[in-house]
């Protein structure tokens, strides 16, 4: 039975995406994306080992990438296929270098699934915290080609645990080894019969985001902009987030500033948020007339609506705010502030993410629920030099104390000699 609703999820879920592709760019990139992938696959070259990791979208995989890098650096020999199911993580990482390929993993079917992976040839199958797909990992079984799951994380509500995930639970019983972010994670399979292939590694990202800090950035916009005024860095916005924002950047005065990255950048967003924070400019338009890096320091807020720097942006802030705690999803990246040393806010839903939960119970992190308390967490760390100074600490030392779970994998990997022939 569960394996006829899961069929039935996978039809609907393709009917569906077919009918929004006529006027959302998204699907339409999902679908298109999708119209050629297996004419495109590249053999290996002959006697090449192939690791193939496959992530839902542009987070997981910056989970996966301190271990894809450390394998390729360990052997430069490695064929490295990297697919994502969503365009967020294929449109930004096509061109990654590490990687020989980057493809859009086809829809879940038995037919695709075996036509992927005879294509693909695996020696090595890395599935990175969550997203499963019954018959490509069905397959792979059969193949006896190992999978392990890399930074996974499970909680009770998910469907393994619940009365109808016979056909999930299954999935599970196709992977080699997990590779678990925490101890109730491992103490959750348990309850499952899953107790001998189970490892509490930690979460790669730390790994990642220690990666990051290592790699500052050089903008004479963004320290232009900056100076010597107290600034906060406010990352993956969303409306709610910037609403909260605005109204304490009216009450702020000249010497503080905001840095303002939304998560969605397309163009009626950004003109919805320039109309929100008045003196403010978008990185764009500095980067596009140079003239305006002279009155920069005038500006109270910046827009960067450009991707691919807020992780290190986050260095600019003397506190940070992590967007997406008013959204049903929860909040974003919570590691690439911390890692920097600086305090962090969010918002009020992040309770699902351990890391942001640990944050707040060591005096890293404080959670608002409005404009009021947002001020409130400001001025305490902006008047009380003690408390700042204890919070960018323990901020730091989280992360740091936090590293090391790729080094785990990889020795997995070799002591059970899974890339030796």
């Amino acid at each position: 039975m569960s394996q006829l609703i899961y069929n039935l999820f996978l039809f609907l879920y393709s009917t569906g995406i077919r009918i929004a592709a006529i006027w959302n760019p998204k699907a339409k990139k999902w679908l298109t994306g999708r119209k050629d992938v297996f004419a495109s696959i590249k053999p290996p070259q002959p006697g090449a080992k192939t690791v193939w990791m496959h992530c839902a979208s542009l987070g997981e995989f910056e989970q996966g990438r301190p271990l894809l890098e450390s394998l390729k650096k360990q052997d430069p020999s490695l064929h490295i296929v990297l697919s994502f199911f969503s365009p967020s993580g294929y449109e930004v990482m096509k061109d990654y270098k590490t990687a020989d390929q980057v493809l859009y993993l086809p829809m879940d079917n038995i037919f695709a699934a075996k036509k992927f992976i005879d294509a693909v040839q695996p020696s090595l199958v890395l599935w990175v915290k969550y997203e499963y797909w019954y018959y490509y990992l069905q397959e792979l079984k059969k193949r006896n080609i190992p999978v392990l799951l890399v930074s996974g994380i499970f909680r009770p509500s998910q469907p393994f645990f619940r009365w109808y995930g016979g056909i999930w639970k299954k999935m599970l019983e196709n992977f080699d080894h997990f590779f678990v972010q925490n101890q109730s994670s491992k103490e959750l399979l348990e309850t499952i019969g899953i107790t001998q292939n189970v490892t509490v590694s930690g979460d790669t990202r730390f790994d990642r985001v220690l990666e990051i800090a290592q790699q500052s950035l050089d903008s004479k916009i963004i320290s232009g902009f900056c100076g010597d005024s107290i600034v906060l860095v406010a990352g993956s916005t969303w409306e709610d987030d910037e609403v909260i924002l605005a109204a304490y950047g009216d009450e702020t005065h000249h010497e503080q500033k905001m840095i303002i990255v939304p998560h969605e950048l397309d163009k009626a967003h950004i003109d919805s948020v320039k109309k929100m924070f008045k003196r403010s400019v978008c990185y764009t338009e500095v980067e596009n007339n140079p003239a305006l890096l002279n009155g920069i320091h005038d500006y109270n807020t910046l827009i960067v609506d450009t991707i691919g720097m807020l992780s290190r942006l986050y260095n600019y802030g003397h506190i940070n705010y992590i967007g997406g705690g008013f959204t049903n999803d929860g909040i974003h990246n919570i590691l690439e502030a911390a890692v920097w040393g600086k305090p962090v806010i969010i918002g009020e839903n992040y309770e699902k993410y351990f890391e942001a939960t640990d944050l707040v119970d060591c005096g890293a992190a404080e959670s608002i629920d409005d404009v009021v308390e947002l001020k409130e967490v400001m001025d305490n760390w902006l008047n009380d030099k003690t408390a700042y100074a204890e919070s960018a600490a323990a901020a730091k030392a989280y992360v740091y104390n936090g590293a090391g779970a790729s080094k785990k994998i990889m020795d997995y990997i070799y002591v059970n000699r899974l890339l030796t022939s």
